[in-house]
């Protein structure tokens, strides 16, 4: 399978001029990529404004777990498929901690990406009081049980799960190799056990949390992640493009 890159832009940038330029300006570059697969995960309102290429697809940054109805504000895995979304990030830590959102929550919002086919990214990770306390395993194991919960054989194929510590994220201090590749083990072990190893080994399994140009390539061929979810540097044309490229020499 290629590896797989998510940009999330998150609430960037502030005009429409900047965002076209943020998405066209390594288009061209990335488009000459061609043994890896690149989504791109601006805000809401500048999604119809771009349209995905072989290997630049676009992506969300959330969805709402109804179809329709009276839900102010909220935006739906339907109407996101109707503007040619085919990937959703789901359960990022900010979510989690800004908006909220519990393992229940996200479980059934990835239940209502599947059903508008759409290939979610679920995102799991542990804080650093967690951390400094030992829980890491404990978090992993629960984020993953909970938020997978009735999630067939099926329909987990078409998920990408992402370790992203919180305690990594914007911090400019990533998650060393040898440590993520741990937690990377320990997420296919728990698919294995809750569904089955072929599953497991099939999956795709991202690294997330200051990613750069100059870490990016160490998370595949020493970590064995599968690919990687940015966030800063994404909205740095230039950085993203380098990281594209390391990745491609993985």
């Amino acid at each position: 399978m290629k590896p797989l890159i998510v940009a999330n832009w998150k609430c960037n940038p502030q005009t429409l001029a900047e965002a076209k330029k943020l998405f066209n300006s390594p288009k061209r570059r990335i488009k000459k990529i061609r043994n890896i697969e690149v989504v791109v995960c601006p805000p809401f309102v500048f999604l119809p404004l771009f349209q995905p290429l072989k290997n630049l697809k676009l992506g969300a940054q959330d969805c709402f777990w109804e179809e329709k109805g009276p839900f102010t504000g909220e935006v739906s895995a339907k109407m996101l498929k109707d503007i040619s979304c085919q990937y959703v990030i789901l359960g990022h830590s900010e979510r989690r901690i800004h908006f909220g959102e519990t393992d229940e929550i996200i479980n059934k919002k990835i239940k209502s990406a599947i059903l508008a086919k759409f290939n979610p990214i679920f995102c799991i990770g542990e804080t650093k009081k967690e951390r400094e306390e030992g829980k890491t395993q404990e978090i992993l194991k629960s984020q993953i049980e909970k938020g997978l919960q009735r999630i067939s054989k099926k329909e987990i194929k078409n998920i990408a799960i992402t370790y992203e510590p919180v305690w990594a994220i914007g911090t400019g201090n990533p998650c060393d190799t040898e440590e993520a590749q741990k937690m990377g083990l320990l997420i296919r072990k728990e698919i294995t056990k809750k569904y089955s190893l072929f599953i497991a080994k099939n999956l795709r399994i991202l690294y997330g949390g200051s990613v750069d140009s100059q870490n990016a390539k160490n998370y595949l061929k020493e970590a064995d992640f599968q690919g990687l979810l940015v966030g800063g540097a994404s909205l740095n044309p230039k950085e993203f493009i380098k990281i594209a490229r390391e990745v491609s020499r993985a």
